[in-house]
């Protein structure tokens, strides 16, 4: 946002002009998107032959793919490295399940998500996230050979203390730290200074074996924020006993990693949209232009973090790093399939799905391309997609890529995997069943759909 200030001599006013500044949503980027997803159109409209809208499709091959690019990229540049999945991120069984099998551990905050991980047989799973309750921290210990909990507090750490020597069982723990001490991002870990203290106190508890560190930075469109946190760490650790930093096995460095494509705004979503909304000067929809902030590679992210860690971590204490992807594995992983049943007039339809389905009013800031399935078209037409709730936040999006649109045409939101799933809500309208199909068997010329 650019702020233009004039006073004139004796007027007493402001006048006050906003630019807008987010850059644009490039059209060499946004239409190979949209053709990717026509191009397969007939293999999602073939599903509703036998699972009618709205439906959920999680697509396992996609899955696949990001879990080696992104593992690969790290393997690439440091020695040795370990990635757990985020539950949290979309907690449908069968993606934990599909990472599992691609290798990869599993990241869980509650004791719900712990339950799933054992019911997957994980045998390879980080518990972290605060305000673990005394019966999730029982089922931790519990499972203790599959299981390290990531301490969130000292309050937390004495609490684990008392839980491991009523049954004495041994507890692998690490320690969050904080990357942020104010604002709201201080209720996660402990300050970074009272590390030393924290192993001190461990190191007392007969049945909790020190292992390693966790932080995490979200929102990663770059690697900025966790680079400088790392130059952080390695000041710490440089301060640690020696007896403390030969404990330590494994740095986790959480995730946060933006998918590739960036984020994609509606004109509401940037600085100057949000801006203009409270003053009045905007409506929703008003505006055909779309927004993104980029994001960088993955293997740009592989690149500048190994060189922070090997320069501030390795050089003090080799040790396994730790990754938790959530957003960046499943977000292009599932899709959302829905029918139009009311067309008020030409640019306002109504749809058999509202947005409880993804749990939050996102699409009246985030921008996702509406694909008509029944009539596709590569030119975006003007038309209020709304929900079925009764509400009027129920915005799916305010235009539609498609020759025309009807009652009765299936239209698609892709990339729906991340943060949405897990957050839909039983809100007026039931929620849509979840069909899993493979587009490696449909690339193989085999039936995609895995029943």
């Amino acid at each position: 946002m650019t702020k233009n200030i004039s006073r004139p001599a004796g007027a007493g006013k402001i006048s006050l002009s906003l630019e807008q500044n987010t850059p644009l949503l490039p059209d060499h980027e946004l239409r190979p998107f949209v053709e990717h997803f026509f191009a397969r159109r007939m293999e999602y409209l073939a599903l509703l032959e036998k699972y009618p809208p709205p439906l959920y499709v999680l697509d396992t091959g996609v899955l696949r793919a990001r879990a080696r690019e992104f593992r690969d990229a790290f393997r690439a540049v440091l020695p040795d490295v370990r990635c757990y999945y985020a539950v949290k991120s979309n907690n449908h069984p069968d993606i934990a399940g599909t990472l599992l099998q691609c290798g990869m551990g599993l990241d869980v905050s509650s004791g719900v998500e712990l339950e799933m991980a054992v019911g997957l047989d994980a045998g390879d799973v980080i518990f972290s996230g605060p305000g673990k309750t005394d019966a999730e921290l029982r089922l931790a210990v519990w499972e203790a050979d599959r299981v390290t909990v990531l301490i969130d507090s000292f309050g937390e750490l004495s609490r684990l203390d008392v839980i491991s020597r009523e049954h004495g069982r041994t507890v692998r723990v690490g320690v969050r730290l904080t990357t942020n001490p104010n604002g709201l991002w201080r209720k996660f870990g402990i300050l970074p200074d009272q590390l030393a203290l924290f192993w001190e106190k461990v190191r007392k508890c007969g049945y909790l074996r020190f292992e390693g560190l966790q932080f995490h930075t979200s929102w990663n469109l770059s690697p900025d924020a966790q680079v400088t946190f790392i130059k952080q760490l390695g000041k710490i650790l440089r301060k640690l006993p020696a007896a403390a930093l030969a404990q330590i096995k494994f740095i986790d460095m959480g995730g946060g990693y933006w998918p590739p494509q960036g984020e994609w705004l509606q004109a509401a979503g940037t600085t100057t949209g949000r801006l203009k909304k409270e003053m009045g000067l905007e409506q929703p929809g008003a505006e055909r232009e779309h927004y993104r902030l980029p994001s960088q590679p993955i293997e740009q992210f592989a690149g500048q973090l190994s060189r922070a860690v090997r320069t501030h971590i390795l050089s003090i204490v080799p040790c396994r790093i730790c990754l938790e992807p959530g957003r960046w594995l499943c977000n292009d992983a599932m899709h959302l399939l829905l029918s139009v049943v009311d067309k008020k007039c030409d640019d306002l339809v109504i749809t058999d799905a509202g947005t409880n389905t993804i749990g939050w009013e996102r699409f009246e800031t985030d921008y996702f391309p509406i694909l008509n399935l029944s009539r596709p078209g590569v030119k975006e037409k003007s038309c209020h997609i709304l929900g079925a709730l009764c509400t009027p936040h129920d915005v799916w999006g305010y235009n539609y890529w498609g020759e025309d649109i009807r009652v009765g045409d299936i239209l698609m939101i892709p990339t729906q995997g991340a943060y949405t799933y897990s957050l839909r809500q039983n809100f007026i309208k039931p929620l849509p069943a979840v069909i899993s199909i493979d587009s490696d068997r449909f690339s193989q010329g085999l039936p995609p759909v895995q029943i």
